[in-house]
């Protein structure tokens, strides 16, 4: 199972796994401990239990290109469109904003 690091502004706030039934978004507990922790979106408050879904997060898909981008970034990665991950494990350790992830 593949995973990866969450950074809010280059300081790790949690870890994004693939499992058997799904995916699952859990906040780093050293990150939960500072007061000035933020939530790395709406649909994460921060929490000490993980997240669990069957299907990819919205919140992070919304982080994978679209369209045409989403073409030429597949075929340069070699990584298959449909593989939402994949294609986010690939993409997003440069993303535009203050979240990044980045695979183990």
């Amino acid at each position: 199972m593949r995973k990866a690091s969450v950074f809010f502004r280059d300081r790790k706030a949690g870890l994004l796994e693939e499992s058997e039934s799904g995916f699952r978004f859990s906040y780093d507990q050293d990150y939960l401990k500072n007061p000035d922790a933020k939530t790395i979106g709406l649909a994460f408050p921060l929490r000490q239990e993980p997240y669990e879904s069957p299907t990819f997060f919205p919140f992070f898909d919304g982080m994978i290109p679209e369209g045409w981008y989403l073409d030429i970034v597949s075929k340069t990665l070699k990584v298959d469109p449909g593989d939402r991950f994949g294609i986010l494990l690939a993409n997003a350790s440069h993303a535009i904003g203050a979240i990044s992830v980045r695979a183990l």
